[in-house]
């Protein structure tokens, strides 16, 4: 796994202007809390994190940094396939979710993606309401499941903390992102997800995945492996699958809108 040790917030050439990640001067996106949600009897993280439990609420928060995202969609490069414009369910599933407002909300059920993709270039911005009651997971909790099994977590995490592999810009239940870089809830999120697929072969795993992730176009996981598929409390594991499957936006209860969601292709190195 590569975990560079400078946070840079690194724009994309075809979206968004580039810049250096600043820590602001106040630190209110960081704010006391009687306790931090986790888990303690969970099995270890394996090396070179293994001094971790899976959820660990004494893990170290990563530092607050400014966001450098506006907030207005980014437009889809050219060769990209726009999979949701705000105007239809289309290309979607589950009908159940509402369409307001040019959004899709999380209602009851998974949404999954008709299309199924592999390598590629995700992008998928995300609104968490702003009054949501709770703290730690309770604040705006969804996903994006690459091929429907791989996340990258969605939560408000701007005035609010909980364990850091479970946090916005996660690799959930794996690795912390570099840097918590959330807008304010009400406020819409853009990721960038730059995804290279596990390869398998005669049913076993030649390649694990790897991602690099700009969440509000700052960088939070830059080449990063993934060990397997999302588990909840439990070490993710492989297990042998098609080469393209659905991109999965999770419902956990709470009403996350999502938009401008467009996959292009892969052009960054990933991997070892």
């Amino acid at each position: 796994m590569i975990r560079t040790t400078i946070l840079a917030s690194a724009a994309l050439a075809f979206t968004l202007g580039c810049g250096i990640a600043q820590v602001p001067e106040k630190n209110e996106r960081q704010p006391g809390q009687e306790r931090i949600d986790g888990y303690t009897n969970t099995p270890k993280q394996p090396p070179p994190d293994d001094k971790w439990h899976i959820h660990d609420p004494g893990r170290s928060q990563p530092p607050v940094v400014e966001p450098k995202y506006d907030g207005d969609p980014v437009p889809a490069p050219a060769g990209a396939k726009v999979l949701f414009d705000g105007k239809s369910l289309d290309g979607w599933s589950n009908k159940g979710w509402l369409l307001e407002g040019g959004a899709m909300v999380a209602k009851k059920g998974k949404q999954l993606s008709v299309e199924k993709f592999g390598d590629g270039h995700y992008h998928v911005e995300w609104l968490v309401p702003a009054g949501l009651k709770g703290y730690g997971q309770k604040q705006g909790n969804s996903g994006v499941f690459l091929m429907n099994r791989y996340e990258l977590q969605v939560l408000n995490c701007w005035g609010n903390r909980t364990y850091p592999d479970g946090m916005a810009g996660a690799v959930y239940g794996q690795t912390p992102p570099l840097a918590n870089a959330c807008r304010k809830p009400g406020e819409w999120q853009a990721y960038d997800i730059h995804f290279k697929a596990p390869v398998f072969e005669d049913g076993k795993l030649v390649s694990p995945a790897y991602v690099t992730v700009y969440l509000n176009n700052v960088l939070v996981q830059d080449n990063t492996e993934v060990r397997g598929s999302t588990s909840w409390r439990r070490l993710p594991k492989y297990t042998p699958h098609a080469g393209v499957d659905s991109i999965q936006l999770q419902d956990h209860g709470s009403p996350v809108r999502f938009r401008n969601i467009w996959v292009a292709p892969l052009t960054k190195k990933l991997g070892r």
